[in-house]
């Protein structure tokens, strides 16, 4: 275990809407750009939500089942296709450390910041590692049907487990990814137009935990937050502040952000290169 040297502090699972989720990663960066602690966290999303990717195309979401089923949706800063995340079934976290601190290459990178997601998984007995090579693609605006790259994309059972994506901004990396615990495809489909790929196919590439182990939601919350506190701590030179709450300043910010990015139709509806 390899965690970057200097201050860390692990914030448990919170339940928040997506467009507060995305904010707090970039409030974060700015933290430890500031020469604050580095941040790893769990988290939640209340009301269930659909991260577009940053350049996907808003005409493959279907806004209207979306809005029926009181779905939040919200584009994220990182590429790839569109991720519903449900209250139950996902579980995300983020890593927020300082871009001098961790490998200039990319894969370099992503193994070295996925390392606690590998041991939560084996933390409960669930033999998951990257995918060994590229698997075809299904549906490009759905980003656990794209084709599965071996930087980033973790299997189990043959299957898609976890999905992990990085950018930087102000001097810090971000890493953030969902682990799926369990799998609801009609859902997931559904905020998409016209999906060509049918649940049961959905089902042949993602699994989730649940299928794997006989494992509650609150013990594998616990385990991808045991993996990143060992992480850190097993590393010289590190020191973590378990336990720890953003400030009222960075939740002051955080909610001044979202409403200004993640929640504003132009971020939100409007591609890369076409914003006012």
């Amino acid at each position: 275990m390899t965690a970057p040297e200097g201050d860390w502090r692990l914030i448990r699972e919170e339940r928040r809407p997506g467009p507060m989720q995305m904010a707090l990663d970039e409030i974060a960066a700015e933290t430890v750009a500031e020469g604050g602690p580095a941040t790893v966290r769990t988290y939640r999303w209340d009301p269930d939500c659909l991260t577009m990717g940053y350049r996907q195309d808003p005409d493959t979401v279907d806004w209207g089942f979306c809005e029926r089923e009181g779905i939040d949706v919200t584009r994220r800063q990182t590429g790839g296709g569109g991720i519903y995340h449900d209250g139950t079934g996902d579980i995300a976290y983020s890593i927020v450390v300082p871009g001098s601190a961790v490998p200039g290459e990319l894969l370099d990178c992503y193994h070295l910041l996925c390392e606690p997601v590998l041991d939560a998984f084996a933390r409960l007995g669930i033999d998951a590692d990257y995918v060994d090579g590229p698997v075809p693609e299904l549906y490009h605006p759905a980003c656990y049907l794209r084709e599965l790259h071996p930087a980033h994309d973790v299997v189990a059972d043959g299957r898609k487990v976890a999905g992990n994506a990085q950018y930087r901004k102000r001097d810090a990396v971000i890493q953030h990814g969902s682990l799926t615990y369990s799998v609801d495809a009609e859902r997931h489909l559904g905020t998409f137009v016209d999906p060509p790929v049918t649940a049961d196919a959905f089902r042949e590439r993602v699994v989730g935990m649940d299928e794997l182990v006989d494992a509650d939601r609150e013990t594998a919350v616990d385990a991808v937050e045991e993996a990143l506190s060992t992480w850190i701590e097993g590393t010289d030179g590190t020191s973590l502040t378990t336990d720890a709450s953003w400030t009222a300043d960075e939740l002051d910010r955080a909610r001044d952000l979202a409403d200004a990015k993640y929640r504003d139709d132009d971020w939100v509806r409007t591609q890369p290169g076409k914003r006012r």
